[in-house]
């Protein structure tokens, strides 16, 4: 009896001994890190740069578009006539300068030369009419000629000498041609007018709404008929490369993880299935779980945010999707 008593007391010993053992040694550590997250792609909001009514509009909810697709247009009549009106005025300022540019013409040169010629036999007889006057006006010791004939006789000289060096001038200057500053200012002025019409016909340009890059239509905000601005989107794109699950790690796994890790991506719609993906970004700030994080973790601790790019070619995810990333250490 006191055998069987002691062999039951070395067995409980021998029990309790290992038990103790087996709750004090270390775990054994994980092969793989589970995060859960949703999917996130990049989206792009697109509106008219300008306040006018939109004429068109062309691409539906889901609808797949391509790069440089034309996916609305506004009403552009206002904008073609002032595009008109400015082509206009640039070319009368082209032909301006042209004209300055070449100079005199030799009939205009031939025509100043005979103003001046005429002024000269204006002033010559002036001058010979004030001399019989004043001669005349001598000789009769001014019974003859009155003295205020005599002075308007003299301002009949002085105004036809004026008048010949006036014609004398703008010989010089038909001989000379424009000057240098008034090309300069034609030039400028021309300049000017070509900036409007660019700037009138890129304005008609971004009258037109492209699409940006490959893209998912995902909303169509505005219809034909209503105002646009620059602060109302008339699309939402939803760009379908890259595609990423954005999940959310512990600080106690973030060293167990680096970009370029290889990870597979399971949805609920595709049960038993993996996506085949990658860790590509992982941020290196700390923030609080939120509140949209599927985890068994307190909600107040501390996580880091990573971004698992995804290899969807039968483009099956879509954005805010659940879905549960696997990374396999080791690897």
């Amino acid at each position: 009896m006191n055998k069987k008593i002691v062999g039951i007391a070395v067995l409980a010993t021998a029990a309790a001994a290992g038990a103790a053992w087996y709750g004090t040694r270390p775990a054994p550590e994980a092969r793989e890190l589970v995060l859960y997250g949703n999917v996130d792609l990049r989206q792009v909001a697109l509106a008219f740069p300008a306040s006018e009514r939109i004429a068109h509009v062309f691409a539906e909810e889901g609808q797949r578009v391509k790069a440089g697709a034309v996916l609305a247009q506004l009403d552009t009549r206002g904008l073609r006539l002032q595009l008109a009106q400015a082509q206009a005025q640039a070319q009368a300022l082209q032909q301006a300068l042209a004209r300055l540019q070449s100079g005199t013409r030799p009939e205009e040169v031939a025509q100043a030369r005979a103003r001046t010629a005429a002024a000269q036999a204006d002033a010559e007889l002036a001058r010979q009419q004030l001399a019989r006057v004043l001669a005349v006006q001598q000789d009769s010791a001014g019974r003859a000629v009155s003295a205020q004939d005599a002075d308007a006789a003299q301002a009949r000289a002085k105004a036809a000498q004026a008048q010949l060096e006036q014609a004398r001038q703008g010989q010089v200057l038909a001989q000379q041609g424009p000057r240098r500053e008034d090309i300069a200012q034609a030039e400028a002025q021309l300049a000017a007018a070509q900036a409007a019409v660019a700037l009138l016909q890129h304005q008609l340009e971004e009258a037109t709404l492209k699409a940006p890059v490959d893209a998912l239509v995902r909303a169509r905000l505005m219809e034909a008929g209503d105002m646009a601005s620059p602060q109302r989107p008339v699309y939402t794109l939803t760009i379908a490369d890259p595609k990423w699950v954005r999940a959310y790690v512990r600080e106690t796994d973030l060293g167990r993880i680096r970009p370029g890790m290889a990870a597979g991506i399971a949805i609920d719609s595709l049960p038993g299935k993996t996506l085949p993906g990658k860790v590509g970004y992982i941020s290196s700030v700390a923030e609080f779980t939120p509140k949209t994080v599927q985890s068994e973790d307190l909600r107040t601790a501390l996580v880091y945010e990573v971004r698992v790019l995804a290899e969807d070619k039968a483009d099956v995810l879509r954005m805010g999707m659940p879905a549960t990333v696997r990374i396999a250490f080791g690897q």
